[in-house]
């Protein structure tokens, strides 16, 4: 690599621009920075370059950078938004790329603001007059959240390529499926009341009781008719994280909540799983007149799956010397895919670093991610 001061150059200004992604307002950040780097960085080496305002967001953008023109070529997406940092447990400023022991430590450098720089990187490289078909970059808002981003970039379908990369960290593996994400809220509402009187009030402890026998039913049912041998956990998981009702030993219970985690497979979409649940707990809503409501604890992930078997995901396993994979973690996948190209997710560092204190990016990843998209773009825009 020629120019390995200017990568870690454009590490340090990427790491250095907080963009951080959160429900709560008072943590969350625009990606203002971040999205003026890109910009400034892929226009000088002459793509065209549209900032786009993400509705629903806090001063969130999307950035699509294009050479060339028409419809094919390669989609090389990623995120530019980072989850908040463990205040007390880095090591170092998270805002400030340090390199020690073979690794570059900072937020964001593994997930995953450091593939734009790579993308960069091996773009110096290529011959652009020789594109046949156009190479596009996607920046997008909002991943660890919401991924509003990257949905209303899928909808206004502005760009139509053949193929598409999104580079999450992956070991620089291929991964052609992987499960939703549906977090949702239930609340019981009853009567609250001295508990020397039961039939004074209306336990809502009791009723959560009902409440969670039924959705067990409903984890059975998912487990026995919904099933993918490719995952290591063939069949949606259904998770009670979280329960908490009443106030007292001697108060009737007028209100409990429970917070649960479902992973739905391939084929079973988010609507329909939503549905499911309330169904599930109509019964006891119709014994108890309304009691039982159900609300997204925030937005949820569609299920992801391409096929290990089609052009591009024998030729990237081809180039990357690996088979195509399944995991367990959410990305922009399904709205990617919804562009209709043939979608993958393939990226340097390990999904083992990503959300976690002293996050970094092994360097043995730079050479290789920069040679491997280089490969990547001839097959999909020179070839």
């Amino acid at each position: 690599m020629n120019s390995f001061a200017d990568l870690k150059s454009n590490f340090s200004q990427l790491i250095a621009s907080p963009s951080i992604s959160a429900l709560e307002e008072n943590q969350d950040m625009s990606n203002q920075g971040v999205i003026d780097l890109l910009q400034t960085w892929f226009a000088e080496v002459g793509f065209t370059c549209t900032v786009q305002p993400v509705e629903d967001s806090r001063n969130k953008h999307n950035l699509i950078a294009t050479f060339g023109s028409g419809k094919g070529g390669l989609l090389l997406a990623g995120h530019t938004d980072t989850v908040p940092f463990d205040e007390g447990r880095w090591s170092q400023d998270p805002f400030t790329l340090t390199e020690k022991d073979n690794r570059w430590y900072g937020l964001g450098t593994c997930d995953m603001k450091g593939f734009f720089a790579l993308v960069l990187e091996a773009i110096k490289d290529m011959p652009l007059a020789q594109f046949k078909r156009p190479l596009h970059i996607l920046a997008s808002a909002d991943e660890e959240t919401t991924m509003n981003g990257a949905k209303a970039f899928a909808q206004k379908k502005s760009i139509a390529p053949d193929y598409a990369i999104i580079g999450e960290p992956t070991s620089l593996k291929p991964v052609y499926m992987h499960k939703g994400h549906l977090a949702q809220g239930i609340r019981v509402i009853g009567k609250s009341g001295h508990s020397s009187d039961p039939a004074k009030g209306i336990n809502a402890i009791e009723i959560m009781h009902q409440v969670m026998a039924q959705l067990l039913k409903l984890k059975q049912h998912l487990a026995d008719n919904y099933r993918e041998e490719a995952f290591s956990v063939p069949y949606p998981t259904m998770n009670f994280g979280h329960v908490h009702g009443g106030d007292a030993a001697n108060r009737i219970c007028g209100c409990c909540d429970l917070h649960i985690d479902i992973r739905p497979l391939p084929g079973l979409e988010l609507e329909v799983l939503e549905q499911l649940v309330i169904n599930y707990l109509a019964p006891i809503n119709e014994q108890y007149l309304g009691c039982v409501t159900v609300a997204a604890l925030y937005p949820g992930s569609e299920p992801f799956a391409d096929n290990a078997e089609n052009s591009w995901s024998k030729l990237v396993a081809e180039l990357s010397a690996s088979a195509p994979e399944v995991v367990n973690y959410a990305t922009e996948a399904p709205y990617i895919s919804k562009l209709g190209c043939q979608t993958l997710v393939l990226g340097p560092g390990s999904i083992e670093q990503a959300h976690q204190p002293d996050e970094y990016l092994e360097t043995k990843y730079l050479n290789k991610t920069v040679d491997l998209i280089k490969q990547l773009i001839y097959h999909a825009c020179i070839k």
